[in-house]
C-alpha cells in the first residue's frame, strides 16, 4: 500500500479543518495538526494560506464533480429526474453532516471574496463550471418537454445554483431541512413544463 505524502495530508485534513472552521478561524498550525505533520512542512507544499485554499476547493469540486454531477450526465435516466435526484442528493449531504458546515464553495465565497483576488476568481470559476453542468441537463430536459420552454436554460441554471446555495446557508442557520424540502417544492413546480 502506497503511503500518503505530505502533500496529499495536508490537503485531505485542511479541507475537514477549514470547511469546519473557516479560512479566517483554521490556522495553518490548525492544519498541520490534523494532518500530523511539522508546521513548518506546509509552506514547502504551498506558498501561502490562499494557494492552499485554491488547492483544497479544487479537491472538494473534484469530490463533487466524481459523485454528484455525475447524476446529472446519467443517461439511463431522464434529464428531469436527474436534476431532481442531483439537488435531493445535495440535500441529503448536508442533513448527513446535520446542517453544520454547510458548502464549502459558498462558505468561502462569503468568507473570502472580498479578501482574495485568486480564491474568488477559483470560485467564480467553479461556480461556472457548476452552473454550466446543470444549464446542460435544464436544456437537454426542455427538448424532450420536461422543463418549461419559455426559461433561459443558461438562467435557470444560473438560479438553480444561486438559490441552492441561499438553501444550504439558510439550512446552516436553521439546522434543519425546511429550506431544502421548500427548495425542491417550489423549484420543481415551477420547472415542470
Amino acid at each position: 500500500m502506497p503511503r500518503t505524502n505530505v502533500r496529499d495530508k495536508l490537503l485531505a485534513a485542511g479541507l475537514d479543518t477549514i470547511h469546519r472552521l473557516g479560512f479566517n478561524g483554521a490556522s495553518v498550525e490548525d492544519i498541520t495538526r490534523a494532518a500530523g505533520v511539522p508546521k513548518g512542512s506546509f509552506y514547502n507544499h504551498f506558498e501561502s494560506k490562499e494557494s492552499f485554499v485554491a488547492a483544497i476547493v479544487g479537491l472538494y469540486w473534484q469530490g463533487a464533480a466524481d459523485v454528484s454531477l455525475r447524476i446529472l450526465s446519467e443517461q439511463s435516466l431522464p434529464p428531469m429526474e436527474r436534476l431532481e435526484r442531483y439537488f435531493s442528493a445535495l440535500a441529503q449531504g448536508i442533513a448527513g453532516r446535520d446542517y453544520e458546515r454547510g458548502c464549502l464553495i459558498g462558505n468561502l465565497s462569503t468568507e473570502l471574496a472580498d479578501q482574495s483576488d485568486a480564491v474568488r476568481g477559483c470560485l467564480s470559476s467553479l461556480l461556472s463550471d457548476w452552473t454550466r453542468a446543470i444549464e446542460r441537463c435544464v436544456h437537454e430536459a426542455q427538448t424532450l418537454g420536461q422543463v418549461r420552454t419559455d426559461l433561459d436554460p443558461a438562467a435557470t441554471a444560473a438560479f438553480l445554483v444561486n438559490a441552492w446555495e441561499g438553501t444550504v446557508l439558510r439550512s446552516k442557520v436553521d439546522r434543519d431541512g425546511r429550506a431544502a424540502a421548500q427548495f425542491m417544492q417550489v423549484v420543481f413546480s415551477v420547472l415542470r413544463a
